[in-house]
């Protein structure tokens, strides 16, 4: 387990374990559904992947993608590579709406659309985030 996997809280918010990445479920959402995806070496520039681990990637992108937009309506998808705070490679996969999505009763507005995401976050609560979890895995 690198740092930055550590970091999003794994192996507890995992949602899917891949050969060369993982997915997170990102203890603070952005909007609901919001990921991160953790190569699970020690990298920390994009140029040290292997092809192997690109390759893959693909597959892990595809299914965040799907998921998302099976289980909540997901519209648009955004992909930040930030790498300042938490060292290893990962992507912040942020799934985005038009409309609001309800999770546990509530209803959450993405605040930014149709805009670049600002990465605020939305309060939710363990239970809410169990719910998306869980349903992000119903729809493997």
């Amino acid at each position: 387990m690198n740092e930055t996997m550590q970091t999003f809280g794994y192996p507890g918010t995992l949602v899917k374990e891949y050969e060369h990445w993982v997915m997170l479920l990102k203890p603070k959402q952005t909007t609901v559904g919001t990921l991160v995806l953790v190569e699970k070496s020690e990298a920390t520039h994009l140029g040290e992947l292997s092809r192997e681990s690109w390759a893959e990637f693909a597959d892990v992108s595809r299914d965040a993608e799907a998921w998302t937009r099976q289980a909540f309506g997901a519209e648009k998808f955004n992909y930040l590579a930030l790498m300042m705070k938490d060292p290893n490679v990962h992507f912040h996969f942020v799934p985005r709406y038009s409309q609001p999505v309800e999770v546990g009763g509530e209803s959450f507005a993405d605040t930014d659309w149709p805009s670049k995401t600002e990465l605020g976050n939305i309060e939710l609560n363990e239970a809410q985030l169990n719910e998306i979890r869980t349903k992000l895995q119903s729809v493997q």
